[in-house]
């Protein structure tokens, strides 16, 4: 699967309209994680353009890429908080992390399931997985101008049954980027009114969709009190018993 490179990426998010999708998608993050202090924050994919939002408030901030897309400085001041890493064996404990946001990662890869179990790994028992997506209805799936037109795009009910099937109970859901996926002077002035326009009349027909999904932990039931199973003994077979009046006298020929 074709998936865009980091060079390419950072491109984006330089130019015009990748400013204007940061600031779009991160005002729907915000919305629905508004207040992280404290918190353990994972950034997976390319997630480095929606973190900085968090830095101020949480404990720590972290961002890790995959070996195929590569891997780029970041924050551009101070120590590096990046690391390119393998999705499938993440370098971190057991509940060591609060929330995960997912960026251009899910769609781009062919081993969800490993990655996915290797996420509710890290999280904390009550910690929170964010998917940001190329949505199925929309535009931006339609045309590679933009990273969100590779891979493969999902629908809400195909989000719902990914997360499902890897542990994860899925909760609250946005859609963002409502206008045209064009880089022209007009569209990207009239983005928030696109935006306010989309989320009122063509809800599911957003460029992306953001969903929320909490760690499932099953709690243990008491296992039944097991019944003890006897095996049967084989014994060796009894040797024939001769009458004593069948016995031979002394001296005789048996």
């Amino acid at each position: 699967m074709i998936r865009p490179d980091v060079i390419d990426l950072r491109n984006f998010y330089h130019s015009s309209l990748g400013q204007v999708v940061r600031r779009t998608i991160t005002r729907q993050v915000r919305q629905m994680w508004p207040d992280l202090k404290n918190f353990r924050i994972l950034g997976l994919g390319y997630a480095t353009p929606y973190l900085s939002t968090f830095r101020s408030e949480a404990e720590r901030v972290i961002s890790f890429m995959p070996l195929e897309q590569g891997v780029i400085q970041w924050p551009r001041e101070g120590g590096s908080l990046v690391s390119l890493v393998d999705e499938r064996t993440l370098p971190l404990a057991d509940a060591s992390i609060d929330r995960i946001i997912w960026v251009h990662g899910l769609e781009n890869t062919t081993d969800v399931d490993p990655i996915l179990q290797e996420l509710w790994r890290i999280l904390t028992s009550t910690g929170k997985l964010m998917v940001v997506v190329p949505g199925r209805r929309g535009l931006w799936a339609r045309t590679e101008n933009t990273p969100f037109g590779y891979g493969h795009p999902y629908s809400d009910k195909q989000l719902n049954r990914l997360l499902r099937d890897n542990g994860f109970t899925p909760g609250d859901r946005q859609g963002a980027l409502y206008m045209p996926p064009g880089n022209w002077r007009l569209n990207l002035r009239l983005a928030r009114a696109w935006e306010n326009l989309g989320a009122k009349w063509w809800r599911h027909f957003s460029g992306v969709r953001i969903m929320e999904a909490e760690k499932q932990v099953y709690a243990l039931t008491e296992l039944p009190e097991r019944k003890t199973r006897r095996r049967p003994v084989i014994l060796p077979a009894a040797r024939p018993v001769i009458a004593g009046r069948d016995l031979p006298r002394m001296g005789e020929d048996l």
